[in-house]
């Protein structure tokens, strides 16, 4: 699917478009992959480490719609994993976090649209679900934009699709590198917001296969989640430092106890599938789509009215070996 096609990740600098990177040169024979992200530094770095001859590096940000348009010229699929992420910090700056995450979404769709991009997969996050934060809410807003783009496409074939799932072990800003930092810098305990939080996990390799493998299902307006473990996060903290005590701080600005991917709110919008669940679009679009099978003939069928998929209530759940497994395979 991916050879000799052009494909651009914006926010390519970061984890997943690094990873997503890799893979792709891996498996495929792509013709461009465009990395569009803001940071210079990052992208000076990553031209060191990815030197093939399909590599191409664009500085601008989803912000600015006139660049992404001249970047999406003559580009098959778009993978946007660009968004300001971290919860307290979209808490106290929330129009920034809104330019980004929300303003920037619609920008990619319309320079998608204006260039015939074939797919676009945008990731989301389980904050997006009943959002109780400015970073999920924002994410939300992203994520109806870009079902709702199905709408928009008129005659040409551009499919819009959502890929949502939890933390990603071991990537920046995430909970692993962090006690990590804090270990390696001394420190005599760790904190904990609260014993009873949970988080479902998810390692970089499992995201960006799953993604491409989306490329493969979608028809355009699923949101697309995976069935992934869950973990107490003190019992991760016990995991990376056995020794260490724990010093309980409360929950941080914009935080949950735990978190959700599908709410029982949309029940009668979500399929189950082997290894994924998908939520329908809440909209009807032109032209019948069946979600209940999808591209690849796989089939799905309705939750129970009710149903809740969180971290919670999952039933799989990662044990202390298969953490330190993640771990040791992203180090």
């Amino acid at each position: 699917m991916f050879n000799g096609k052009n494909i651009l990740i914006t926010g390519g600098t970061g984890s997943f478009g690094k990873k997503y990177t890799k893979i792709l040169l891996a498996k495929y024979k792509p013709n461009k992959i465009i990395i569009f992200s803001r940071d210079e530094l990052k992208q000076y770095e990553m031209a060191q480490e990815f030197t093939d001859n399909c590599m191409r590096y664009f500085i601008g940000d989803v912000r600015d719609a006139l660049r992404l348009k001249k970047a999406m010229n003559g580009v098959n699929y778009v993978i946007h994993a660009a968004a300001l992420k971290h919860v307290p910090i979209a808490e106290y700056n929330p129009m920034e976090c809104i330019k980004t995450n929300i303003n920037g979404a619609q920008n990619v769709i319309d320079a998608a649209l204006e260039n015939h991009v074939e797919k676009v997969i945008a990731l989301s996050t389980d904050k997006a679900a009943n959002p109780v934060n400015l970073y999920g809410a924002t994410k939300l807003a992203s994520d109806k934009l870009f079902v709702a783009a199905n709408n928009l496409v008129g005659i040409q074939d551009t499919q819009f699709s959502v890929v949502r799932y939890g933390n990603v072990v071991g990537s920046r800003g995430s909970v692993v590198p962090f006690f990590k930092r804090l270990i390696n810098n001394g420190a005599t305990k760790l904190p904990i917001t609260d014993i009873k939080m949970t988080r479902f996990f998810i390692t970089l390799n499992d995201g960006v296969n799953f993604v491409l493998k989306n490329f493969h299902r979608m028809q355009g307006g699923e949101i697309f989640i995976p069935k992934i473990p869950s973990m107490k996060i003190v019992d991760m903290a016990n995991t990376i430092a056995p020794n260490l005590p724990h010093d309980i701080i409360g929950i941080r600005p914009g935080e949950k106890l735990h978190e959700i991917m599908c709410p029982a709110d949309d029940s009668h919008l979500t399929l189950e599938f082997d290894d994924h669940y998908v939520i329908e679009p809440t909209i009807q679009f032109t032209g019948k789509r069946n979600f209940t099978k999808n591209k690849l003939g796989e089939v799905g069928i309705k939750v129970q009215q009710g149903f809740e998929y969180n971290s919670n209530n999952n039933t799989i759940w990662l044990t202390q070996e298969n953490l330190q497994r993640m771990i040791n395979i992203n180090d």
